[in-house]
């Protein structure tokens, strides 16, 4: 008897809810399992146990034996490539509605929890708060902080940061400083005003810490080589916005969602 790899399994699923004209939100929905789940069943990457298999052969009309025998239909494959700021999503809108109160007192609490690091300077802390909100994503398929990036140099920078940056700097929320670091001006930023965490949630507190913990004590040159290579950034072309969804084709060690479970 022919046996498949998660890899072909995964792509026969794909060509035939595609034919069959179904978003991935359609499929995972009736088969109760989560969306980023279904993508990693897709992508091969996840198995799929005999309920769930039964499951996809009700909704998708198909035959077992046909299904699972060495002659199927030519695989199709997943929908992995590049991602641009054109492209459209039948599944979710992952575009944020930025909500500058929900960013600041996302950025004065990392602040706080990093201010007596000696190495985090203005790049690195953009680097942890993608991070931060990537994390939070792939996870609870919500945003955090509530704002958008986009690949600039080969890595990620906040969109409109400047712009953020002077409203809060004047308000006085937060100082910024210059500081030498062998010889390297580095611009750095102390919280003024304390985050209130009744505006946050304790599970996007935790990612927020579980991220600082992860990454807080690296260099720039160490979270840089890092974040290049994690897929929404890797999967995004230079000067288009970085889409949400693309976290959930993260694979180790950036994956933090535990997919067995869903």
């Amino acid at each position: 008897m022919y046996t498949l790899n998660k890899q072909e399994l995964g792509g026969r699923i794909v060509q035939i809810r595609k034919a069959k004209g179904l978003s991935q939100n359609d499929l995972a929905k009736s088969i109760s399992i989560s969306r980023p789940s279904l993508v990693q069943i897709e992508l091969g990457k996840r198995s799929v146990d005999v309920f769930e298999m039964q499951l996809l052969a009700s909704v998708l009309g198909f035959s077992m034996d046909e299904f699972l025998s060495a002659n199927f239909m030519t695989t199709a494959e997943p929908e992995v490539a590049y991602f641009t700021k054109n492209t459209k999503h039948k599944e979710r809108v992952s575009i944020p509605n930025f909500d500058f109160l929900k960013f600041k007192n996302t950025l004065l609490y990392t602040i706080e929890k990093t201010a007596g690091k000696v190495n985090i300077n203005e790049s690195i802390l953009f680097k942890i708060l993608y991070l931060i909100d990537f994390n939070n994503y792939e996870i609870y398929e919500s945003h955090l902080s509530s704002i958008q990036y986009r690949k600039l140099s080969g890595n990620c920078f906040p969109k409109n940061i400047d712009t953020i940056l002077k409203k809060l700097l004047d308000s006085e929320s937060i100082l910024r400083i210059k500081t030498k670091i062998n010889g390297v001006i580095q611009l750095r930023y102390i919280p003024l005003e304390k985050s209130d965490l009744t505006l946050m949630l304790a599970s996007e507190k935790e990612v927020i810490d579980q991220t600082i913990d992860l990454v807080g004590n690296w260099t720039e040159e160490q979270i840089s080589a890092y974040t290049i290579n994690d897929m929404p950034i890797k999967a995004t072309k230079e000067g288009d916005d970085i889409n949400y969804e693309l976290a959930f084709y993260r694979e180790a060690p950036y994956t933090v969602r535990n997919y067995t479970a869903n």
